[in-house]
């Protein structure tokens, strides 16, 4: 069976948590953005000392948060560079396990873990369903699988839409580009497109003003290390699906998820489900 992984973004994205491995952002922060992603997570149905995994930890900054709340949390990511970065993020906290792995190849046993996740990952691989079907069967019957995947915009207007057609042209331009490049490229478009939208969204929100419609607006109260962080990510990543709500539900179903609910909040779209 063919690989489920992009060699070429594993190892760009291993770069990316060199680069910035989050070590600089504030607690309060990462707090913040956390509880947006996990607003949804049943936190109250886990098992005492549960155990789970987290696909793709990148940094490992999600599983800092988590792992204080369950009695073991395996980290999987299938970069060295960006597994080296977690454990040194994650040095202090004891109930971490690191695997260097990849979605087809999960070292867990099935039907074995108490709850999952995977945030913002899956879209960046080949085959996305396939991907969530690898998840969940590491999970015993009735455990929770929490995803986060890129939309399509299926909540916005169409000229939301459109700006969004013309942002990802220039996404598919820069991700060709050699690495450096890419870098710079999108340091840039933080500089002078996240960073100026995300202030003016901020500033007409402190006036009262609905923000919803405006592109980046949910950076209005984040930093720019997560502004430059998130615009390499953006737009230095070649291989990108985007899933409406309903593709989302489909391709959960498929991989054995009931009782699927989505956060009502930004980002979107972040979706958990139980096994069957």
């Amino acid at each position: 069976m063919k690989s489920n992984i992009d060699e070429r973004v594993v190892r760009e994205f291993g770069i990316e948590w060199r680069r910035f491995d989050q070590s600089v952002l504030s607690a309060d922060e990462l707090k913040a953005v956390f509880d947006r992603y996990f607003a949804i997570f049943p936190w109250g149905v886990l098992p005492t000392h549960a155990k789970g995994f987290d696909l793709g930890c990148g940094s490992g900054r999600w599983a800092a948060l988590t792992a204080r709340r369950v009695g073991e949390l395996h980290c999987i990511d299938p970069s060295e560079d960006a597994l080296a970065v977690a454990k040194r993020n994650l040095s202090g906290v004891a109930n971490c396990r690191f695997h260097l792995a990849g979605v087809d190849d999960i070292p867990l046993d099935d039907n074995s873990m108490d709850f999952g996740y995977s945030i913002g990952v899956l879209h960046h691989i080949p085959d996305t369903e396939r991907g969530i079907r690898s998840c969940v069967a590491k999970l015993k019957r009735g455990a929770p699988l929490l995803l986060y995947l890129y939309y399509a915009f299926d909540n916005r207007p169409a000229w939301f839409v459109a700006t969004w057609r013309v942002a990802d042209l220039v996404r598919r331009i820069i991700s060709k580009c050699p690495y450096p490049l890419k870098y710079v490229a999108s340091q840039g478009l933080a500089i002078f497109v996240y960073f100026p939208l995300a202030r003016l969204s901020r500033e007409l929100e402190a006036r009262g003003v609905s923000v919803q419609n405006i592109p980046l607006s949910s950076y209005g109260k984040k930093s720019f290390y997560t502004m430059r962080t998130d615009a390499l990510d953006r737009f230095g990543t070649r291989l990108e699906h985007r899933f409406t709500k309903q593709q989302i539900v489909q391709m959960m179903e498929n991989a054995g998820l009931t009782n699927i609910r989505f956060g009502d909040q930004s980002p979107y779209w972040c979706a958990v489900g139980y096994k069957e």
